[in-house]
């Protein structure tokens, strides 16, 4: 079946089953690549996008369901890759491995859209679902307050 979908401010024909998880529809489709597979039950966030401004979990989500939504990756987050929370990231060197860091960076510009100055509590609660085997979460915490004081959501 085919489906229009807006990624990333751009309109996209897919002919996909109605059925495919968005993560498999934007990687194999679309080869917007920064968005991965973790655990495929909507547990660990490394499949984090935005749907309507709203952080989701793409490997559950099935493509019927977004058509005539916006969605966002971690391509198209920021144009120039400055948004606050990537520079923040960089800034306070989040990533060890990096295999969660496009869902963690996806969670926190979510967050702090609708929070501009989020305490540690507010942090650890939207964060929650958005799992690092490396552990970096105290340098996750840090990064989301520089971002708060860099501009946030910008």
């Amino acid at each position: 079946m085919k489906f229009i979908l807006s990624v990333n401010e751009a309109r996209h024909e897919v002919d996909v089953d109605p059925a495919t998880p968005l993560l498999w529809v934007l990687r194999e489709q679309l080869k917007l690549t920064g968005t991965k597979f973790g655990c495929g039950i909507a547990q660990c966030g490394a499949c984090t996008v935005h749907l309507e401004g709203e952080a989701v979990r793409s490997c559950i989500l099935q493509v019927n369901a977004v058509r005539d939504k916006k969605i966002v990756t971690i391509e198209g987050l920021s144009k120039t890759r400055n948004h606050p929370v990537q520079q923040a990231w960089l800034k306070e060197q989040v990533p060890q491995c990096g295999y969660c860091q496009s869902g963690q960076i996806m969670s926190a510009a979510t967050l702090l859209a609708r929070v501009s100055n989020p305490s540690d509590a507010e942090i650890d609660e939207a964060m929650s679902g958005n799992i690092c085997r490396c552990g970096t979460y105290a340098r996750i915490r840090k990064a989301i307050h520089t971002a708060a004081q860099l501009g946030g959501a910008k």
